[in-house]
């Protein structure tokens, strides 16, 4: 009885939260951080130029189209499903294979990534959550990122599990290097197949336009699933179910399903909610390489 009182009570101060006015971000919270607002630029620019009719060729939408599904499967079942919420048991083989895909995202490693989406969990939609949507579509987007992340300071806490692993330390370390043999592999393959925009053509197409589509798909889970949609759950915080998000982001778009059962790794919880990384997961059960599921349903 206590105890479900002190939930009640917990919840009751949650949704005061993130209906609360939001007060200015202290001084170096706005000052936006060097070396990740020019990195993003950077990227952006280089995506531009991707498309240029030079750099097309199809082996370029080829080479996109499958580092494409590799980094989001390895985001949606790998860095969230799997590591972030411990939703499934698979050999660590196949655990580090998809935390590798993930990692191949380029966003931030895998410890930072966990230990972020833990906090973010723990906060959602209130001041303290680092893409807190009360303070805006832009703000939950990305532009958090560009500023000072005050939840760093307790990735001790939050991914502490994760720490103490010398390949998440590694990878958490040196992750912007994966992109450096990914390159040079794409870039001799282009050269050597003659394909049209040369090397730099495949190159552009597969890592800064494949990062920036994967960056932003990523990005609306954050914004569009905490401010359009329908809720199948009455969660304290501002998460929606989101179908254009959901398809582009392989699932994670079933937001609302996702806050209210955050240890199952079947977000599409309707019949209509498809959930392309469930697949997977189903996929990887009857291969005997995934085991003690952790599900929730949905009850009308």
């Amino acid at each position: 009885m206590v105890s479900s009182q002190t939930a009640d009570t917990r919840e009751l101060r949650q949704r005061a939260a993130v209906m609360a006015p939001r007060d200015p971000l202290p001084a170096r919270q706005r000052k936006f951080k060097t070396g990740t607002t020019s990195f993003m630029v950077v990227m952006h620019v280089l995506a531009t130029v991707a498309l240029l009719p030079r750099f097309w060729s199809w082996q370029g939408v080829v080479a996109f189209g499958v580092l494409y599904w590799m980094t989001v499967l390895g985001v949606t079942l790998g860095l969230h499903r799997l590591v972030a919420h411990r939703s499934m048991v698979v050999p660590v083989w196949v655990e580090r294979i998809l935390v590798l895909m993930g990692t191949l995202a380029c966003q931030s490693g895998p410890i930072e990534w966990v230990g972020l989406h833990r906090h973010h969990h723990r906060f959602s939609d209130q001041p303290t959550d680092h893409h807190d949507a009360g303070r805006g579509l832009w703000w939950a987007h990305s532009e958090w990122m560009l500023h000072d992340i005050p939840a760093l300071k307790e990735l001790d806490r939050y991914a502490g599990d994760l720490q103490c692993d010398p390949f998440y330390r590694w990878l958490d370390r040196w992750f912007l290097l994966l992109q450096i043999p990914l390159g040079l592999g794409l870039y001799w393959f282009g050269e050597a197949a003659q394909v049209h925009g040369g090397g730099i053509g495949l190159v552009l197409w597969a890592i800064p336009l494949r990062l920036v589509v994967v960056y932003h798909v990523t990005w609306l889970v954050n914004s569009a699933t905490h401010a359009f949609g329908y809720r199948n759950f009455d969660c304290p915080d501002l998460s929606r179910n989101c179908w254009w998000v959901a398809l582009l982001s392989f699932g994670e778009g079933w937001h609302n399903n996702h806050h209210a059962h955050p240890a199952s790794a079947r977000h599409g919880l309707r019949w209509f909610e498809f959930d392309l990384t469930w697949q997977h997961v189903r996929l990887l059960k009857r291969l005997g390489l995934a085991s003690r599921i952790r599900t929730a349903r949905y009850v009308p």
